[in-house]
């Protein structure tokens, strides 16, 4: 389910993939709206399987910290963003990732992280590590 989840370049929120054309795909917004909508050829998607977080010694994927995430606070997160302090932010995810690039990982990407984060979990998309399972099972 999380690969088929994706972010669009200049639109707020996560999409999920319902079917691709040729120069198109057709997504729906991950809320309770189920707004359907094309996007076109022209318009920057990526999914998210596709996005790490660099740390000193790798990438982690960015459904491993979602995990952890989940596994520390079992569903959403414990501070609401739109009042929460940089500091406050930064602190919770050193406690997540301690070991995360701060030169290349901005107050941004944790934000945008973290807003993701509460979107998945609140439209019930939450089982990050079980995906990861099933694909490395299927490989085998």
């Amino acid at each position: 389910m999380f690969e088929r989840i994706l972010t669009i370049s200049g639109k707020p929120g996560l999409y999920r993939l319902l079917s691709s054309g040729r120069n198109m795909f057709v997504v729906e917004v991950v809320d309770a709206s189920k707004k359907r909508m094309p996007v076109h050829g022209t318009d920057k998607v990526v999914m998210l399987d596709d996005i790490a977080i660099y740390t000193d010694t790798e990438e982690l994927p960015l459904r491993n910290v979602f995990a952890k995430i989940y596994e520390k606070e079992n569903g959403v997160l414990p501070f609401d963003l739109k009042l929460s302090t940089p500091e406050e932010m930064l602190e919770y995810f050193e406690g997540i990732l301690p070991d995360y690039d701060r030169e290349r990982v901005y107050l941004t990407h944790i934000k945008k992280m973290f807003q993701w984060y509460n979107i998945l979990v609140a439209n019930g998309i939450s089982d990050f590590v079980a995906d990861e399972q099933a694909e490395v099972a299927e490989e085998a």
